[in-house]
């Protein structure tokens, strides 16, 4: 039997996957924008349930 030669990959943090580093071309939003939007957007649906006369 032949013997295969085997390549050794570089230490990879055990699996981690280190997100910080990726820089998205997203808005930045903060948490409480984010809690404000959706309660404005829940307020905003419930109104338009109570007043839709279809």
């Amino acid at each position: 039997m032949a013997k295969k030669d085997k390549q050794v990959l570089p230490p990879s943090g055990a699996g981690l996957v280190r997100y910080f580093e990726e820089e998205t071309k997203g808005p930045k939003l903060t948490p409480e924008q984010v809690v404000i939007m959706t309660v404005v957007l829940a307020v905003f649906c419930i109104a338009l349930r109570f007043t839709y006369s279809g």
